[in-house]
């Protein structure tokens, strides 16, 4: 690549989970590899690079979006939460607890996708059908098989939140 077809870098504000924080990027780093590397947030997995799996889920501005195709420019100024900013380990958010209650981990990589998505479901429509929830996950990929047990955990955690 040229060196006039880079892109420079650029000093970006960002508020993550309640805490503003300023980076310096490329404008069209990934998000993903910001809060990763930069903010040390693992909850966001890397898994496909393409925002086709839903393992780099995040939230912002109270919206489900795939950080690993969504440019640090376009995050700066927005409120991006991360799996590690709505839950802790001794008090997880009804989401998380759900997701523990009904055992919804198998080997947990799509968790992060399954777990943010639901919320940013439940947030918008705190009673959402089960066909609702089944078509808000569905571009969430998971390869273990604990379909029916994340469900189980959205539904559950539906009925905690009213």
């Amino acid at each position: 690549m040229s060196e006039q077809a880079r892109v420079p870098e650029k000093t970006v504000t960002l508020r993550v989970n309640g805490q503003t924080t300023t980076v310096c990027a490329m404008a069209d780093t990934p998000l993903l590899l910001v809060l990763r590397n930069d903010l040390q947030l693992n909850g966001p997995k890397y898994g496909c690079g393409l925002g086709e799996c839903g393992a780099c889920t995040v939230i912002i501005d109270g919206v489900a979006a795939r950080a690993c195709v969504f440019p640090l420019s376009g995050a700066e100024g927005r409120e991006i939460t991360t799996l590690e900013g709505i839950g802790t380990r001794e008090h997880p958010h009804p989401v998380q607890q759900a997701f523990i209650d009904e055992q919804a981990a198998q080997c947990g990589y799509c968790m992060n996708g399954m777990i943010m998505t639901a919320k940013a479901l439940l947030d918008r429509n705190p009673h959402p059908s089960e066909a609702q929830i089944r078509n808000e996950l569905s571009a969430n990929l998971c390869r273990c098989g604990t379909h029916i047990e994340i469900l189980r955990a959205v539904l559950r955690a539906a009925r905690q939140t009213s």
